[in-house]
């Protein structure tokens, strides 16, 4: 018979051939790829995701001594006497496969199971288990046994793409990996030799049976009495659910967040990282906001309206935090968020930006006139001659009368007199990024905007010129606990108060009289319509000083809607419908007038 001795050195002897082998020092700075978690503002698991490694890196400490004694017992009893190989295993090992010319017998210890999963391909052949041997020895030279341990429970693979004794235990039994029964550890022990075919999931039996060897032999080595043995096997088992591959509860604020976070720390960074992303959203509120538009989408239908889609974003104008993003009827259906994505006409809901350059040179106040006359500019090669909706001319009007009505003349020639670029600088100010092409019918929005943006946009309107970084994320951390990114709101002045407190004032106007009036409510609220040539896209962009939403109608294929189809009669319903359900319970607030400030 071998002795330990004979083949210990035999391995080491072999060694030499392995000058190839991997450096196992490079574990000292090993970080296990770990899941990325997605909750709403109030805690609320929406979304996880990884690569392919589903995976909560934990301590030896957070793992039951009951997970940590039933894997002992069922994959290596002798761990914490060997230095990485077990030296009589191996020898009985070797003979059968010797005796059998292959491999049918193993000898893995955990290091050894370490680090063929670690470094190694899972062939099984003479040459890769004598790698996986010395390997093992020169990993237990530089570690000691409990961090060999702690690795080895974060890396083993436990079936159903749950990687570590943490993301498992969540799994199988809808616990921390700390909180595991006796009966659950056995349970658990028992699948690692053949996870997805020992599964409880898969066959529930088999796992009991797995479950039982388990027991027997951590009673045969004494670690439990045979009463404890006992209540174990009788012990109710209570299964989770498969966690690897579940659908987010909001999947477009999820994928909005990860696309956020993708382009500041880089989607391997993200899908690795364990992140923990605490978002802006609450997920009731998200939920009214999708039942809202299909709920209007099926209303329309019923009318015998058909348009693809309906888009809607909300944003607090205290802190510019997104509350909800609606990017489509029926996310199922169509993936492409359109509250983030679709860059769309928004139309005369871009005057408010004209009027407010306006205001804001302290030549104009809401009761300064201007004359809704006929018009013509050079454009290239022709004259540029803007008409109003409805054909007709006004004649002579104040800068109130002109917004609330929606008259394009007039936002033409306040376009012209503060200058088109004051325009565009107006919109970067606003948080508007989007490609904007200096041309004179710019003012009555034509310009390609998001309805995020032209949330965000009048969100500072609401604020009175206050503004943060419009933002679907308050905070990230590591697994850790390590703050990676801090969201809070820090505001900044970034228009004149008094300017924004007249366009305000000019902007509830809109829907008291206006073109708007399908939008009032039971309080203050501001807010403009939008429509461009031949209703291809409708709008209706509002707030009050707790809320700013958009909500954008149109069809993908940019056909016209229908004859008729403007923002105040149709779009403008369906704001007034979310903001009735989204302010229940909220105070009434008023704008702060004007009179509150100095004007330029």
């Amino acid at each position: 018979m071998l002795t330990s001795s004979v083949v210990a050195g035999g391995l080491v002897g072999l060694a030499v051939s392995f000058r190839n082998l991997p450096d196992v020092r490079v574990l000292r700075n090993y970080i296990p790829a770990e899941t990325t978690y997605i909750y709403d503002i109030n805690g609320t698991l929406l979304y996880s995701l990884h690569d392919e490694a589903n995976r909560d890196v934990v301590t030896l400490n957070d793992i039951s001594p009951d997970l940590k004694r039933a894997v002992l017992a069922i994959e290596d009893s002798h761990f914490f006497q060997h230095h990485g190989i077990n030296p009589t295993s191996v020898a009985r090992a070797f003979l059968s496969n010797l005796e059998e010319g292959r491999t049918v017998e193993g000898a893995s210890t955990l290091t050894m199971q370490l680090v063929k999963n670690l470094f190694l391909t899972p062939e099984r052949t003479m040459s890769r288990k004598l790698a996986e041997a010395v390997l093992a020895m020169r990993l237990e030279q530089i570690f000691e046994k409990d961090q060999v341990f702690e690795m080895y429970l974060n890396q083993v693979y436990w079936g159903h793409n749950s990687y570590g004794a943490e993301t498992a235990a969540r799994s199988y039994f809808n616990k921390s990996a700390s909180e595991l029964t006796l009966a659950e550890a056995a349970m658990m022990a028992g699948l690692i030799q053949a996870p997805e075919d020992y599964s409880p999931f898969v066959d529930y039996q088999l796992a009991k049976e797995r479950q039982s060897v388990v027991l027997m032999r951590m009673r045969q080595l004494g670690w439990i009495t045979p009463a404890e043995e006992a209540a174990a096997r009788s012990q109710p088992i209570v299964l989770g659910q498969v966690t690897s591959f579940q659908r987010s509860l909001s999947p477009y604020v999820t994928e909005a967040v990860v696309q956020e976070l993708s382009d500041r720390f880089g989607s391997d960074e993200l899908l690795r990282g364990g992140m923990r992303i605490q978002t802006t959203v609450d997920l009731e509120f998200q939920a009214m906001a999708e039942q809202v538009v299909r709920d209007n989408h099926r209303r329309l239908q019923a009318q015998g309206l058909y348009p693809d889609q309906i888009a809607l974003a909300a944003v607090d104008p205290r802190t510019h935090y997104v509350k909800a993003i609606v990017g489509g009827v029926d996310y199922g259906e169509s993936q492409y968020n359109r509250a983030t994505q679709a860059l769309r006409q928004p139309g005369s809901a871009f005057k408010p930006i004209v009027y407010y350059a306006a205001l804001a040179s302290g030549k104009y106040s809401p009761d300064s006139t201007i004359n809704d006359s006929p018009v013509s500019y050079p454009d290239g090669n022709e004259l540029y001659s803007p008409q109003n909706y409805d054909g007709s001319f006004g004649g002579t009007m104040s800068l109130r009368q002109a917004l609330s009505m929606s008259r394009n003349v007039p936002a033409v020639k306040l376009g012209q007199e503060v200058g088109i670029n004051r325009i565009i600088e107006v919109s970067r100010i606003l948080g508007i990024s989007s490609p904007i092409e200096p041309v004179t019918s710019l003012p009555l929005g034509s310009v390609d905007l998001t309805p995020l943006e032209m949330a965000s946009a009048y969100a500072t309107f609401a604020s009175n010129g206050w503004q943060s970084e419009t933002t679907l994320i308050v905070q990230v951390t590591d697994s850790a606990g390590n703050v990676l990114l801090d969201n809070t709101p820090r505001p900044q002045l970034v228009l004149d108060p008094w300017a924004a407190a007249s366009l305000n004032s000019m902007l509830r106007s809109v829907i008291d009289s206006g073109t708007g009036t399908s939008a009032r409510l039971d309080r203050p609220a501001a807010g403009k319509t939008g429509t461009t040539s031949s209703e291809r896209d409708i709008w209706f962009v509002g707030y009050v000083p707790q809320l700013s939403v958009a909500v954008w109608m149109g069809n993908d294929d940019y056909r016209p809607l229908w004859g008729g189809a403007t923002g105040g009669s149709f779009v403008a319903p369906i704001w007034r419908d979310f903001m009735l359900r989204a302010l229940q319970g909220e105070p009434v607030e008023n704008f702060r007038p004007a009179t509150d400030f100095v004007r330029p």
